[in-house]
């Protein structure tokens, strides 16, 4: 798959300001003011999808963003982009009740070998434990869950880090058995 050329420069940093200032805008306002920004782009390019689908979800539609995430994905992302999608489009489906397919999504994401990323989109590591964490919970996999909260918050802790892994591992370890 290919990726699609980039936008320019002021039409990412009209997109940041936009984004930015979601909260101003009423949700339809707000997804009309995203659908003429995106009207700019030339026709099929995959940021139509993505942009429109982060703007339904963002204002309470998921059921009409994840075919605009799966249109995205489709039509070749950047890949900062692309793990945002695949972060956001689990996040509706677990949203959805689609719970087995957003935890698979995710699991995909985590697999993904890190040192095969730049820095922004390895940078997202945190992001994909969290969304995986919550739909893992909705799954009754609380322990699961838990542990791996813990252990993407202990990457973080200037102390207790080591403790702190172990402990988010032991959450999850099997029960020794009877001697």
């Amino acid at each position: 798959m290919t990726t699609a050329p980039a936008p320019s420069p002021t039409w990412e940093a009209r997109s940041t300001e936009l984004w930015a200032a979601i909260d101003e805008h009423e949700p339809a306002a707000f997804r009309a003011l995203v659908r003429e920004l995106v009207d700019e782009l030339p026709q099929g390019h995959p940021l139509i999808a993505f942009e429109l689908a982060c703007a339904n979800d963002s204002t309470g539609r998921p059921d009409r963003a994840a075919p605009l995430y799966r249109a995205a994905l489709a039509g070749g992302l950047d890949p900062y982009r692309e793990r945002r999608a695949h972060i956001q489009l689990s996040s509706t489906l677990r949203n959805l009740g689609e719970l087995a397919e957003s935890i698979a999504l995710l699991r995909a994401e985590r697999a993904k070998d890190p040192a095969g990323l730049d820095d922004a989109t390895r940078g997202l590591g945190d992001a994909v434990d969290a969304v995986l964490a919550l739909a893992l919970t909705d799954a009754g996999r609380e322990r699961e869950a838990v542990a791996l909260a813990v252990g993407a918050l202990a990457r973080h802790l200037p102390r207790y880090d080591r403790s702190m892994a172990a402990y988010a591992a032991a959450l999850v370890a099997p029960a020794p058995g009877p001697h």
